[in-house]
């Protein structure tokens, strides 16, 4: 990075860092409400942790420096056990996928560890991206206070995606490189990020330029990533063009 370009990096990581400090520090009940969903999701004593940081602002970019080559931005879902207990992002078994694919696909010329930035589209930490949901749900029994709680977490949780796309669009500006967004499901109308999705929509509008960059996928976990890939190849297509083209697709079913 030049300069100019290692500044702006370096605004846009202490704004997303200020802003996890803020949204932990506007939710005091959250670890709470994490911890008993933990618990109840957990199959044997064995599967039980403690919840140890609620919003998690991924440290990793800690690690960034002005020499290093930024080659691709990666947006994953949320933070789940493992990222919640490193503050990191993606290095769990969805994270394992993803290194080991960059490994087996040295034609595009990306190294996961130093070439690639991680973010997502909330930081805030559930066990799984779908317990988003329940974690909302856990506390809309009716009583007034547990009614408001629900409420503001609701409004923190459409807040806190509206501020990593804008954070996206800042790293994206700045490094002027691909961005891979994994995990379109809940992308859609009704999904637990559609915030994210009509956010990505309004401040992308007149990036044109910046849009094109814009690909989506399936997620890294289960290999579903790897699979689409492999059931939508072409033959003679390399492996770029195949993801250029599969992302663009899935681009353009989700933001338009």
């Amino acid at each position: 990075m030049n300069k100019s370009a290692w500044e702006k990096f370096c605004v846009t990581r202490d704004r997303f860092k200020s802003a996890v400090k803020e949204l932990d520090k506007s939710l005091p009940d959250l670890r709470k409400m994490q911890q008993k969903l933990a618990d109840s999701r957990a199959s044997s004593p064995n599967a039980t942790y403690v919840v140890k940081t609620p919003v998690v602002y991924n440290e990793a970019l800690d690690d960034v420096t002005k020499d290093d080559d930024i080659k691709l931005i990666l947006t994953a879902d949320n933070p789940g056990r493992r990222e919640q207990e490193s503050r990191r992002y993606l290095i769990g078994p969805s994270g394992k996928i993803a290194r080991n694919f960059f490994i087996n696909n040295p034609s595009l010329g990306i190294d996961f560890t130093k070439n690639v930035i991680i973010l997502n589209k909330t930081p805030v930490h559930t066990p799984r991206t779908v317990e988003l949901r329940e974690l909302l749900r856990m506390n809309s029994g009716g009583k007034r206070n547990t009614e408001k709680i629900a409420e503001t977490l609701a409004e923190a949780l459409k807040k806190s995606q509206k501020i990593m796309a804008s954070i996206l669009l800042e790293f994206h500006e700045t490094l002027c490189c691909p961005v891979w967004i994994t995990g379109y499901s809940e992308m859609r109308k009704n999904g637990v990020f559609e915030t994210y999705t009509d956010e990505l929509t309004s401040i992308y509008n007149d990036k044109k330029e910046l849009f094109k960059q814009l690909f989506i996928f399936r997620h890294f976990s289960m290999n579903q990533f790897t699979i689409d890939l492999r059931q939508q190849a072409r033959e003679g297509e390399s492996v770029k063009k195949s993801l250029e083209r599969i992302g663009k697709t899935y681009r353009e079913k989700i933001l338009g």
